[in-house]
């Protein structure tokens, strides 16, 4: 072999050799492949979001790059790292190693991290992979829920800072007002005065306000809230509000007095009128007291009678309430100064009870002074001779006076059953001579328009003869007269008799 070649065969070989040394000292200064199955969970975030990650650590954490941020992974490792940081790091090139605190597989986490990225290494052993199964497992399930849920959830720190929140909060907030007083910290922050519990959001395009309900619960210094919308609720109440408003300008005319007390015996509402009748007191009224107090402070004003025995007074006011209650309540109360009350309870819809207060005074004096009267005019009528009977224009006996009661032995008020003019013909023919005008005096009752009166001589079995008048009076009444004939008058003939032909003639 030539010289030449002999140079060139050992310069590649002495190549080959070193490449050989080269490569051997470079496997031994790396670190030993992953088992099959298992390889290291790496993520990266740029400005606070994810925006890379393995496979493995994906699907574990149930992470999408482009919408999972920083606090997500954090909820995840912060029971296993408890000094992981609130915010990535940022800046210069820097590092941070942190140890697991859970005491069942030791586990490290790198933070590395340069300008605006930060990356997350977690380095993955068979171990730790049984551990952490179901945890992740979990926290998927629990992300998934918090986030598909329709209600906005979120959580703040000791100072007020939001460090979490689901999704329909994020959706919410986008379109809702700012709040000036909250400085940007949380979307709901000025609860009600009258409901600690309600907050009320202002949407930015100008429309009505939305209601949320809040319920909050503190857990290892962090502050979780959950909102719950109720529109429905709020405009439930708002219309109650404004039907008992309505319900209120109408009662404020009437002179009838009113008083609903709802299911819990309370006092819901009453008008000016009840004010007038009880003489209670406004303020007493709207304080809302109860059935019980309501009419006991009545009996202190003497705005009802007096009970006769003050000790069964609860239980006669417990019996007005269910009679109310049943709808059975009526009665008529008369008062120390004369007035007289009518009281009525009705039960109404959920539980409710109206009593209505009516002050009935001018009725019943109008009544009794009307009565009097009648009795006056009764007894005038009672000490003439001549009877009287009265029949209305359907044909039944209303009215007779003494004189009539004692001649025919018939008295209305002491009848079971109307008297007729039929019944009260068939006594007069049986106690008088026969007389064939008695048809025409039932025509003569029972017709309409204008009658002209005539009378006829009747002649009883027992006693004197007797006149018989009929006349017609208002209303379309009749009056029936019977006055004795004169002795040694003889026998007097009918006068102003219609004939049978005017008799059949109709009325206009």
């Amino acid at each position: 072999m030539a010289l030449p070649d002999v140079i060139i065969v050992l310069a590649a070989a002495s190549v080959t050799a070193l490449a050989a040394l080269w490569w051997l000292g470079a496997a031994a200064g790396r670190p030993a492949a992953a088992p099959p199955g298992i390889d290291d969970m790496s993520l990266l975030f740029e400005e606070g979001q994810l925006v890379h990650g393995s496979d493995h650590a994906l699907t574990r954490f149930a992470l999408a790059p482009g919408y999972h941020h920083w606090e997500d992974i954090r909820d995840a490792l912060l029971s296993r790292f408890p000094e992981f940081p609130r915010t990535p790091r940022h800046g210069a090139t820097g590092k941070l190693t942190l140890r697991a605190e859970d005491g069942d597989s030791p586990s490290e986490l790198r933070i590395t991290w340069r300008d605006a990225l930060c990356w997350l290494h977690l380095p993955q052993t068979r171990a730790t992979e049984e551990i952490t199964e179901e945890t992740f497992q979990k926290l998927a399930a629990l992300r998934r829920a918090s986030e598909t849920s329709p209600n906005p959830a979120w959580q703040t720190d000791a100072g007020g800072r939001i460090i979490w929140h689901n999704r329909a909060y994020g959706a919410l907030k986008r379109k809702a007002q700012p709040d000036p007083d909250c400085g940007g910290a949380a979307l709901f922050s000025t609860p009600q005065p009258d409901h600690p519990n309600r907050v009320c959001l202002w949407r930015s395009d100008g429309e009505k306000p939305d209601w949320y309900a809040l319920t909050t619960t503190t857990e290892d210094n962090v502050q979780v809230y959950h909102a719950t919308c109720i529109n429905a609720v709020v405009a439930a109440e708002e219309a109650q509000r404004n039907f008992v408003q309505t319900l209120a300008k109408t009662f404020a005319h009437l002179s009838i007095g009113l008083a609903i007390f709802d299911r819990n015996g309370q006092l819901a509402l009453f008008n000016p009128a009840l004010v007038d009748l009880t003489d209670l007191p406004a303020p007493f009224l709207s304080a809302r007291p109860t059935m019980v107090s309501f009419f006991d402070q009545l009996r202190e004003s003497r705005r009802m009678p007096e009970p006769k025995n003050y000790k069964n007074w609860r239980h006669e006011i417990a019996e007005v309430i269910a009679a109310a209650t049943d709808g059975r309540y009526q009665e008529t109360w008369s008062l120390e100064n004369g007035q007289t009350y009518s009281i009525r309870g009705r039960p109404h819809p959920d539980g409710a009870t109206a009593f209505l207060i009516e002050d009935i005074t001018a009725e019943v004096t109008l009544t009794r002074n009307f009565r009097a009267e009648l009795e006056q005019s009764q007894s005038l009528l009672d000490t003439l001779e001549d009877g009287f009977a009265v029949f209305s224009a359907s044909g039944v006996l209303t009215f007779c006076n003494a004189a009539y009661r004692d001649r025919w032995k018939q008295d209305p008020d002491k009848s079971f059953a109307e008297i007729t003019i039929n019944d009260t013909i068939r006594v007069w023919q049986e106690m008088s001579a026969a007389n064939p005008l008695w048809p025409d005096v039932v025509e003569f009752v029972m017709g309409r328009g204008d009658r002209a009166g005539w009378n006829m001589p009747i002649y009883p079995h027992q006693g004197a003869p007797l006149s018989c008048e009929v006349s017609a009076i208002a209303s379309g009444a009749t009056l029936i007269r019977f006055r004795p004939i004169p002795v040694g008058a003889g026998r007097s003939e009918p006068t102003n008799v219609p004939s049978a032909g005017d008799r059949r003639q109709p009325s206009n």
